[in-house]
């Protein structure tokens, strides 16, 4: 599985792992706890099984654009609910967004949460929460609005585990 991200900032990285931390304080559930290096607070432009090598270069050029996090996204699942900061919608970052799912094609229909018309920008703040933690999860985080940039772009290979820094 690979995945095309968008990497926000500082102001907005630390926004995010301050919530990841206030959340491993009061021992919730939270996206911080996964210790590989190449976690980091970020959005998910597109998924897909897989990439051919290089069909997203140069969609880096549209780099950096405004980026704004506001309120709350609750994100049932299977086992549990993604908690995650939700991710305001511009021109730019749909321009964005586009662009990457036209060079990719349509997605599998297991990734169909990331096609165009379907897609809700979010950053994670917690995977797989218990329902009887999320009003405790809501409370321990911030969640204020942070505006700053979108500054990078990267291709997250799962199986391989590695990052392709494009920007």
């Amino acid at each position: 599985m690979f995945s095309v991200e968008l990497v926000p900032d500082a102001a907005i990285e630390a926004a995010v792992r301050d919530d990841w931390a206030r959340l491993e304080r009061a021992e919730l559930p939270n996206s911080g706890r996964n210790p590989s290096p190449s976690n980091r607070p970020h959005i998910t432009l597109a998924v897909r099984d897989e990439l051919v090598a290089g069909v997203v270069r140069g969609a880096e050029e549209r780099l950096p654009l405004p980026l704004e996090l506001s309120g709350i996204l609750l994100f049932p699942r299977r086992r549990g609910v993604v908690v995650a900061r939700h991710v305001v919608v511009s021109g730019a970052l749909l321009a964005l967004h586009r662009e990457i799912a036209d060079r990719l094609g349509a997605p599998p229909p297991r990734y169909a949460n990331t096609s165009v018309g379907r897609w809700t920008p979010h950053v994670t703040l917690a995977r797989s929460v218990p329902s009887a933690d999320v009003a405790s999860v809501l409370a321990t985080i911030e969640a204020g609005h942070v505006v700053g940039e979108a500054v990078g772009l990267r291709v997250w290979d799962a199986a391989a585990r590695t990052i392709t820094t494009l920007r």
